[in-house]
């Protein structure tokens, strides 16, 4: 029989386990809290650390405990030191991803005049443009309707097989995948607003030929409202086919991690 986890808190391998749990606990931390996953609903910070713990306990019960895995504070420093390290590293590659949609709504905040009025964002705590957190918003409920949420938990279950709870793994291995996804972040965040700022610029220039035209004509007063409506109508037309371009930008956490998880299992040498 399998032993249950009071049988493991009260064994020898008790200190063991409670390591290893908290050590998967600084490696959840570090990469959700550079996530809106956890922040897009606002929960106290108690139950957020009570949900990491959960997700810590059920992951350490999945995979087998070191028996004597860390030695001394020096070693256990390191392993803390690796876990937050590798935690930030695999939720750069999710911040990435919701970045793109960061850089299309304030493309869109721009196009439209929505840069002056702003709310506050409940992940970098700071005011952003309407349009960015509408967009941010939708990012994450989209990401939940799709399951995301459990392949975010696939993922990081499948990274304990690739990098042990306190392992030792190379930061240069991840170098290259992140630097890929960094590349195309600003061409998918524009693929995400590129139909709308396209009906914002023929709406730019049939107001230059209208300027011109009827010179008498106020067109910096008549201009705004204009552009604001056809950029809202051309929007809400938008959100019906824009589900392609956020299956591609939540695809890029996929390969930014599948390419972190191959680079660490490559050889480093030639195999003779």
């Amino acid at each position: 029989m399998a032993p249950t986890l009071l049988d493991m808190a009260t064994s020898g391998a008790g200190t063991s386990w409670l390591m290893v749990v908290g050590l998967l606990a600084l490696r959840l931390a570090a990469t959700l809290a550079m996530t809106p996953v956890l922040y897009a609903m606002p929960l106290p910070p108690s139950i957020r650390m009570l949900l990491l713990l959960g997700l810590s306990v059920a992951l350490a019960s999945s995979f087998p405990i070191p028996a004597e895995a860390f030695t001394g504070w020096g070693a256990l420093l390191a392993a803390a030191l690796a876990e937050l390290a590798l935690g930030a590293t695999l939720g750069l590659g999710i911040l990435l991803a919701f970045g793109a949609f960061s850089v299309a709504g304030q493309l869109l905040d721009l196009q439209l005049g929505f840069g002056i009025a702003q709310v506050l964002d409940p992940v970098t705590r700071r005011p952003v443009p309407i349009l960015t957190s509408a967009f941010g918003y939708l990012s994450v409920m989209v990401f939940f309707l799709l399951n995301g949420h459990h392949a975010l938990l696939r993922g990081i279950g499948y990274s304990l097989e690739r990098f042990p709870v306190g392992a030792p793994w190379s930061i240069a291995n991840a170098a290259e995948p992140l630097l890929k996804q960094a590349t195309g972040l600003f061409s998918l965040g524009f693929a995400l607003a590129a139909p709308v700022v396209f009906c914002i610029l023929l709406v730019e220039f049939a107001l230059g030929v209208v300027g011109r035209n009827l010179p008498q004509m106020n067109m910096f007063t008549m201009g705004i409202p204009v552009k604001i409506l056809v950029g809202l109508i051309a929007l809400s037309l938008w959100f019906a086919g824009i589900g392609g371009v956020m299956t591609r930008v939540y695809a890029s956490i996929t390969s930014t991690w599948d390419g972190i998880f191959v680079a660490s299992t490559q050889p480093k040498g030639p195999v003779r």
